[in-house]
């Protein structure tokens, strides 16, 4: 057995070559974090961890070894930083953790140099392990044992890691602003004016041209109307311009398809609105005059559970209830992605942001942070290739041990080492039920985009009770890491 550390206890290395194993009742997520003199990464290629697992002189073996060549660790490099963080399969912090030991062995024969474990651990999530530092031209390992209540996130925040895209955190993503050249938006509609009360509506009156006025002691517009002849039918509107003529400016096209109000109807009793240029009469095919019916998704539109599972469009919702049936209680969100070229690796994280009623981010579960609004969403771990069948990476969330403050979770996937979303297919999210196993609701993205973030879908609060619908979105933005993806979540909320 090799020297036996106690907290803050040091010993040298007799060789450059060595690894280091954790054992520990509990799955760990091992890391290592390469410091310069100032405390700090150089850049993030530093961070050696499952989603980036070499580095320069690092490499990690997963699930529970790091192997170092130190003679090959940059000069810049004061020491090399030993991390474990809870991967969210087992206790929710270091309390329940058994057996955890830190074990310092020659690479070459496998003799173990130093050995440390760590005691006394409480509401830690994640913990420095050991170091790895240069001394006078040697190396030298130093027992720690430091924790942190923030998971991995919080010791790659503390050592200088971006955690967040840069640029990206203030403002809306690259994806979501109009690219140059682009045509502007189109102008809103003209507004409709009010009916006057007893009236009916009728297409809206041309707005004057404004490069023109009228003619001299006239106005725009027919003159009033006069009284209908005595006996005869009431005329609709005002007498008509002599032939070839009309008065005012040319009128613009009416614009049928206003909502109109009820009992009412456009133009006079039983005429239909004109039909457009070189068009026959009558509503569109298979169509109405009015607005469209409301589609599923829409108000009056909603659908539920009651018929089985539900297949999602792009902006459908869902309410996920059942007439008859008690409420959900536990879900769990899949999802699922393929390369899009065989023989290549593609590495997407899902994620899920809490919001509460303010639009806030209170809390966000992702492969930094396995667990959030204190273990009532919980991280199924990272997958690194997106190869095979069924679920990439899942979400458990307990429905009914979420605080009464979140309101909106936004369900997201983004690219942490930068591939594009155009290297995906058959990207998909299915919401089901986590006691029986039974599907609810899928939504399967049907397009692509050059985006590194996607925002897939939302599970929101009803009546700001105990029931939930779930809304497709599919919308892609720029952002490498949930914190990116903060921003541009709020405008689904």
């Amino acid at each position: 057995m090799g020297q036996v550390l106690t907290k803050g206890g040091n010993a040298p290395l007799p060789t450059t070559d060595v690894r280091v194993e954790i054992a520990s009742s509990s799955s760990l997520d091992i890391a290592a974090i390469l410091v310069t003199a100032a405390g700090k990464v150089r850049t993030d290629d530093d961070f050696v961890f499952f989603n980036q697992p070499t580095g320069p002189g690092v490499r990690l073996v997963p699930p529970s070894v790091l192997e170092f060549t130190l003679g090959a660790v940059p000069p810049d490099i004061d020491k090399v930083v030993v991390t474990g963080s809870l991967d969210g399969t087992g206790p929710v912090t270091f309390a329940g953790v058994r057996g955890l030991g830190i074990s310092v062995r020659d690479t070459r024969g496998g003799a173990e140099l130093v050995r440390f474990d760590p005691a006394g651990l409480g509401a830690e999530t994640a913990l420095i392990l050991v170091e790895l530092y240069r001394r006078a031209g040697a190396w030298k390992a130093r027992a720690v044992g430091q924790g942190y209540a923030s998971g991995l996130a919080g010791i790659a925040t503390d050592f200088g890691i971006a955690v967040d895209d840069p640029g990206t955190s203030g403002g809306p993503s690259a994806a979501s602003q109009a690219p140059a050249g682009s045509a502007p938006p189109a102008a809103p509609p003209h507004p409709q004016p009010a009916v006057p009360a007893g009236q009916q509506w009728a297409p809206p009156a041309a707005p004057p041209t404004p490069a023109s006025g009228p003619p001299g002691g006239h106005q725009w517009g027919p003159p009033p109307v006069p009284p209908a002849p005595a006996g005869g039918a009431p005329q609709w509107g005002a007498p008509q311009p002599p032939p070839g003529q009309q008065w005012g400016p040319p009128p613009a096209a009416p614009q049928w398809g206003a909502p109109q109000p009820p009992g009412q109807q456009w133009g006079p009793p039983g005429v239909p609105p004109p039909a457009p240029a070189g068009q026959p009469w009558g509503p569109p095919a298979g169509g109405q005059w009015g607005p469209p019916p409301p589609a599923p998704g829409q108000p009056g539109g909603r659908v539920n559970l009651d018929k089985g599972r539900v297949s999602l469009t792009k902006g459908q919702s869902v309410s996920l209830v059942k007439t008859g049936a008690p409420p959900l209680t536990r879900v769990r969100m899949g999802l699922g992605w393929d390369p899009a070229q065989r023989g290549r690796t593609i590495d997407l994280d899902a994620s899920c942001i809490l919001f509460d009623e303010r639009g806030k981010d209170v809390d966000k579960v992702w492969f930094m942070s396995k667990k959030g609004a204190r273990g009532a969403v919980r991280h199924s771990g990272d997958n690194l290739t997106g190869r095979g069948d069924g679920d990439d990476e899942t979400i458990l969330v307990d429905l009914a041990a979420l605080p009464p403050g979140v309101v909106t979770l936004i369900f997201t996937v983004n690219s942490f080492q930068g591939q594009p979303f155009t290297d995906v297919r058959n990207a998909y999210c299915r919401l089901y039920d986590d006691v029986t196993g039974q599907e609810l609701v899928r939504f399967d993205l049907s397009e692509s985009k050059p985006a590194t973030g996607l925002v897939l879908c939302r599970v929101q609060r009803e009546g700001g009770g105990q029931t939930w619908a779930m809304t497709a979105i599919g919308e892609f933005h720029d952002g490498k890491t949930v914190r990116a993806m903060v921003n541009p979540s709020k405008q689904y909320l």
